[in-house]
């Protein structure tokens, strides 16, 4: 049979004109080599096969060969098996390799792959003559010719169609190895395979020479596939430095990472998050959390902890040492599963340095990064990721990893946070929406001002748990508020130096001195003069299965955005909780809330909320806990994650997707 790579010549035709009743198989992309042969096995093996015989197309076996190889596998624990190789002039061609490593990577960085090849402790290549003259096991051998027992492909599994191209023999024989099956050398099978262009092409070159370093990394840990990439590093530097071009180009790939390395022919086997949040210490309802652990219900998900937008500094961040402790106590965490439900969830804090921009350091900082990301997608199972980035400072690594999908989740515009460096992430912004294979915007206002500039731009607004946020009259009262009297009104959530109008909330706490005010969350400004006051009760940070129990001890959900650029690009998930349980909710004025306008009070100038709160303590209210409720009731984070990864399956057009998931040409 023949597997045709969706080819632009003549080569079909000379099939059918030479073999007519050689079976073929057209593809309609050109998914690699791996991909071929998987698609051949789909489609022709069956439980009567024997053996699979996979061959290069510039590949002409001896008469008789296939028989002695199919003898070869009659060798206890013979899983595959190969020919002897010659070019066509008759000489041997080297084709057998012993198992990568880092002392046999330096040797031949060293001492060239000859040279190294004669020491079998300092090289990979088998160059003994003495080897091809015999039967004899080998750890791997060049895919260009291999027989495989069906009884090897079935415990194996399918090849890697990750690599495109390169490794993926290595990395099939290598997990042959570890199913307990044999690479057998048989020299009385024999072939001439023409050759390929890998040590003559630098883009072949450079693509054998990435993917052999990403082979290696899949099997080992962190700190030998440092030192396995650095000693293949050394060997490009070396004969670069003597002229070559092909070393050249793989140098220049390997410093730089800048080669476009999507397969975007390819379906994702999982995903990458790289979130604004970390699991460790932000609240749970986040949208990156919410979306991530239900995807991981159905695809292992690797969920990369914020990276951060710029080295906390005394005197322009809040709380910088806080900031620094709990970001390392992160990092002391690096790889867990912490869902004991949802196994295929992964959280990955890695090592880093708050380095961003270009230069020596940030390079070496990406580089780091990218080594530990990819450890953990080994160890997730996953090689070719959707790719979710939140966080712009996350681009320059993410648009380095291998993956079938590039989405950029726009929950906020990061740029316009007073402590970021602003030309810095607008500029990565920027790049990243225009490279993204779907961007999911989470606010209308910013999908307003983006989208028309985004190849793929899709409205998918922040869902909710109706499951936790039940109604007030079906939820316990949190016992927190057991000694704070009432009326209360209140807001739970982070109250940072962006957000949270304090100076509001201080003017509400004066303006009702009966009026008991219940503040929960995170505090990263300095709140202690409206604590001071009588009636402000700060509770601290809640577990994220108590929220709803808080909510509904209050009279009053309250939201005192401040009036900035960040705030009107956001669309925050509390007021879809508040909404879900049911109490009058009363905030400030942004985009977002005004699709909402028919269940929620809406105040545009602080005097206007200070009177509105009062109206609200009152009873005075438009709506009902039925309506409010009704008005968030199809918007679940289920839903929400059923329209993404549908999305993500088949990425969209030019398309937009109202908050129901449903789509419109646009």
């Amino acid at each position: 049979m023949v597997v045709d790579n969706a080819s632009t010549d003549e080569t079909l035709a000379l099939v059918e004109e030479v073999a007519p009743d050689v079976e073929k198989l057209s593809l309609s992309t050109n998914d690699g080599y791996a991909a071929a042969i998987n698609a051949a096995m789909a489609r022709f093996m069956t439980a009567e096969t024997d053996a699979v015989m996979v061959l290069n197309p510039d590949v002409r076996l001896e008469a008789g060969s296939i028989a002695s190889l199919l003898e070869a596998l009659e060798v206890p624990g013979v899983g595959i098996a190969v020919p002897l190789l010659t070019h066509e002039s008759g000489s041997l061609q080297p084709s057998l390799r012993r198992e990568p490593t880092v002392l046999r990577a330096l040797g031949e960085a060293v001492l060239g792959g000859d040279l190294a090849g004669r020491f079998p402790i300092l090289g990979e290549v088998v160059v003994d003559p003495e080897s091809y003259s015999r039967p004899n096991r080998v750890a791997w051998a060049t895919g260009a010719a291999m027989l495989i027992s069906s009884e090897c492909l079935r415990s194996v599994g399918a090849w890697d169609e990750s690599y495109f191209l390169y490794s993926e023999e290595t990395d099939y024989c290598l997990r042959a190895k570890d199913r307990g099956f044999a690479v057998m050398f048989w020299p009385d099978a024999a072939a001439v395979h023409i050759g390929g262009e890998s040590n003559s092409s630098p883009r072949l070159w450079s693509i054998l020479t990435r993917n052999r370093i990403r082979q290696f990394r899949s099997r080992h840990g962190i700190l030998r596939s440092m030192a396995f990439g650095a000693a293949v590093l050394l060997n490009e530097c070396i004969r670069a430095a003597l002229g070559r071009s092909t070393n050249r180009e793989a140098l220049g790939d390997l410093v730089s990472g800048d080669r476009d390395v999507r397969a975007s022919g390819l379906e994702p086997d999982g995903y990458v998050c790289f979130s604004a949040q970390d699991w460790w210490y932000f609240s749970r309802g986040h949208s990156d959390f919410q979306l991530m652990t239900r995807i991981a219900e159905r695809e292992p998900v690797v969920f990369v902890n914020s990276l951060g937008m710029r080295m906390p500094r005394p005197g322009t961040t809040s709380t910088p040492w806080d900031r620094i402790g709990r970001k390392l106590r992160s990092m002391a965490r690096g790889l867990r599963s912490p869902l004991v439900d949802v196994p295929g969830f992964h959280v990955l804090t890695p090592f880093f340095l708050p380095i961003y921009g270009e230069g020596l350091l940030a390079a070496a900082n990406r580089w780091l990064i990218l080594v530990q990301v990819r450890r953990a997608m080994s160890r997730a199972g996953i090689s070719r990721p959707a790719v979710v980035v939140t966080l712009p400072t996350a681009w320059p690594i993410a648009r380095r990893l291998e993956r079938a999908r590039t989405i950029v989740y726009r929950s906020d515009r990061y740029s316009a946070l007073p402590e970021a460096d602003t030309s810095l992430i607008a500029a990565l912004e920027r790049e990243m929406l225009q490279d993204a294979d779907l961007t999911l915007f989470a606010s209308s206002a910013l999908l307003a001002e983006e989208g028309p500039s985004t190849p793929s731009p899709v409205l998918l607004r922040h869902g909710v748990d109706l499951e936790a946020f039940r109604p007030a009259d079906e939820l316990t009262v949190s016992r927190r508020l057991d000694q704070i009297g009432e009326p209360r009104a209140g807001f739970v959530g982070m109250i940072d130096a962006y957000t949270v109008d304090v100076g509001l909330l201080d003017e509400l706490a004066r303006s009702y001195p009966d009026v008991q005010f219940v503040l929960a969350g995170q505090v990263e400004v300095d709140i202690e003069e409206l604590c001071s006051r009588a009636n402000v009760h700060h509770l601290g940070v809640l577990p994220f299965e108590e929220v709803p129990s808080v909510l509904a001890g209050l009279d009053v959900l309250l939201m005192p955005w401040q009036r900035n650029e960040w705030i009107r690009h956001c669309n925050p998930i509390k007021l879809k909780e508040y909404l879900a349980v049911g109490r009058p909710v009363l905030s400030t004025d942004f985009p977002e809330a005004r699709n909402y306008e028919s269940v929620i009070r809406i105040a545009e100038r602080p005097s206007d909320f200070v009177d509105a709160l009062g109206e609200l303590i009152a009873g005075n209210s438009a709506s009902t806990p039925a309506l409010r409720r009704a008005a968030v009731a199809s918007e679940t984070w289920a839903a929400q994650v059923d329209t993404m990864m549908d999305l993500v399956d088949a990425p969209p057009s030019r398309t937009v997707a109202d908050s129901s998931g449903s789509c419109a040409a646009s």
